[in-house]
């Protein structure tokens, strides 16, 4: 199990890697969603938000505009290290259980162009 500052290190190093992908592929593929990221092993949700300008810091504090995430995803510590550190892939984590996303079908088809 990952410590919370490690958790806290990758969702950081996650907005920094979302900044390399290209303004054209952004412009293409993402739409502004609110997201929440479920850490359950340490029993965290750290919520964020993605837009074309980029995904915001991630935070554990819920929007105070009291809407709920659009895109959801849920994962144990040391998945979300290793999928950031891309040591775990996300399709095969997707297809082992390992990680969940709950989203519409549009913005999962839109999210697998950028992972």
């Amino acid at each position: 199990m990952a410590t919370v500052e490690e958790v806290r290190a990758a969702l950081d190093k996650l907005v920094e890697q979302f900044d390399g992908i290209s303004e054209e592929d952004r412009t293409k593929h993402v739409v502004e969603r609110r997201l929440a990221c479920r850490i359950s092993d340490i029993g965290l949700t750290f919520y964020g938000r993605i837009h074309r300008d980029g995904l915001d810091p991630f935070k554990e504090v819920p929007p105070q505009d009291g809407r709920p995430a659009e895109v959801k995803l849920t994962l144990n510590s040391e998945d979300l290290v290793s999928m950031v550190n891309g040591q775990l892939d996300m399709g095969r984590a997707l297809l082992t259980g390992r990680v969940k996303i709950d989203a519409s079908l549009g913005d999962l088809l839109r999210l697998r162009k950028l992972l």
